[in-house]
C-alpha cells in the first residue's frame, strides 16, 4: 500500500508539473509588469494598484481538480491501483497541494512586499482575503490552504460525477446548482448570507471551510469505490 500510494503521489506531481510551471510563469510575468506599472503610477496623484495572488490560485485548483478525475483516474486504474489507494492518494495530494501553494505563494507575497517597500513602490498593493481580518502570514496560508482544498474537493466531486454518470448526470447536478445560485441571486438570500459572512469572518471560519472540504472530499470515496476505466458520455 505505501508503495502504490507513493507512486501515485509521484505520477500526479509529473502529471501537473508542466502546466504549474507554465501556470506560474505567466501569473510571475503578470506580477512583473504589475509592478512596473505601479512604479509609473508613483507620479499620479493618490495612484493605486492591487494584485491578488491568491485568486488565480484558486481559479487554478478548481480547474485542476476537475480535469484530474479524467487525466488521472483511468491511468491509475490501468496500473492496477486499488480504490482505496486512488481515494487516499488523490487526498493527501489535493492536502499537500493546497497548502505548498499556499506557503509559496505567501513567501513571494512577503519577499515583494518588503521589494517595493525598500524600492519605495507604496502605489503597489496586495489583495488578500486576509486584509478582512488579522492579515499575518500564517493567517493567508491557512485562508489560501482551506479555499484551495475546498475548491479542489468540491471539483473533485463534480468530475466525479461527469466522470461515473455522464452529461446527464453531472449536468444535473451543476444545472441544480446554477438555479439555486440564480433563485438565491433573485430572491436576495445569497447576498445577505455573504454580507453576514464577511461582517463577522475570521481565520475560524476557515478552519471551518476546511472542515467542510474534508467531508466534501470523504463523501467521493462513495463514487470512487466502484468506479471503473470506462467513462460514461
Amino acid at each position: 500500500m505505501g508503495k502504490q500510494l507513493k507512486g501515485l503521489l509521484y505520477f500526479f506531481i509529473m502529471d501537473i508539473r508542466y502546466s504549474l510551471l507554465i501556470f506560474w510563469t505567466i501569473l510571475l510575468g503578470i506580477l512583473a509588469v504589475s509592478i512596473a506599472f505601479s512604479y509609473f503610477l508613483l507620479s499620479v496623484e493618490d495612484g493605486r494598484f492591487f494584485f491578488g495572488f491568491p485568486f488565480a490560485i484558486y481559479v487554478y485548483c478548481a480547474i485542476l481538480g476537475f480535469l484530474m478525475v479524467k487525466d488521472s483516474i483511468p491511468f491509475a486504474l490501468k496500473i492496477g491501483a486499488t480504490r482505496k489507494n486512488i481515494f487516499v492518494s488523490f487526498g493527501l495530494f489535493f492536502l499537500l497541494l493546497a497548502f505548498a501553494k499556499a506557503v509559496v505563494a505567501n513567501l513571494l507575497q512577503t519577499l515583494i512586499s518588503f521589494f517595493t517597500e525598500s524600492a519605495g513602490i507604496h502605489t503597489f498593493n496586495f489583495l488578500h482575503l486576509a486584509n478582512l481580518m488579522e492579515n499575518t502570514w500564517l493567517n493567508r496560508v491557512i485562508i489560501d490552504g482551506a479555499v484551495m482544498f475546498f475548491l479542489l474537493s468540491a471539483m473533485f466531486m463534480l468530475g466525479l460525477l461527469f466522470y461515473k454518470y455522464g452529461l446527464a448526470g453531472g449536468g444535473s447536478v451543476a444545472g441544480i446548482l446554477v438555479v439555486v445560485l440564480l433563485l438565491g441571486i433573485a430572491q436576495g438570500w445569497i447576498f445577505d448570507f455573504f454580507i453576514d459572512v464577511f461582517a463577522s469572518i475570521d481565520v475560524l471560519f476557515f478552519y471551518q471551510l476546511l472542515g467542510v472540504g474534508i467531508v466534501l472530499y470523504g463523501l467521493t470515496f462513495v463514487l470512487v469505490r466502484k468506479i471503473t476505466i470506462l467513462k460514461v458520455k
